[in-house]
């Protein structure tokens, strides 16, 4: 049973580990880490409701987590293929457009709260 817990504690500390990097080394994610901060203080200035939250919280976490996976596949595909490899592209590529696309998507929902609560306020 310990050696599970201690198991279960470094498994932790892999993950923020991870997470560390993933902030420390990639500018886009900070990119990202800086635009929640922004939504966030847009979100508690306008007082957004609970479902308003939800949406946006899940719409951050989306973005977030595709841009994690996106490094980890640009990790893996250096590692696999630190040449110039016509497939390794697509990889990155097909990695990259869904970050965008989840960015794109989810600016819909931002705009789709936002922008009104915005009209308003003015």
């Amino acid at each position: 049973m310990r050696r599970y817990l201690y198991q279960r504690l470094r498994s932790f500390l892999y993950a923020f580990r991870g997470i560390s990097v993933f902030f420390r080394t990639q500018a886009n994610a900070q990119i990202h880490l800086l635009a929640v901060v922004v939504i966030t203080a847009l979100g508690l200035w306008l007082s957004l409701n609970i479902t308003e939250w939800c949406l946006i919280v899940l719409c951050m976490a989306l973005v977030l987590l595709a841009e994690g996976l996106n490094t980890a596949l640009e990790f893996l595909t250096d590692l696999a293929s630190p040449e110039i490899h016509p497939l390794a592209a697509k990889v990155k590529d097909v990695a990259a457009g869904s970050v965008l696309l989840s960015v794109l998507l989810c600016g819909i929902v931002w705009s789709l709260i936002f922008i009104p609560k915005l009209i308003q306020a003015f």
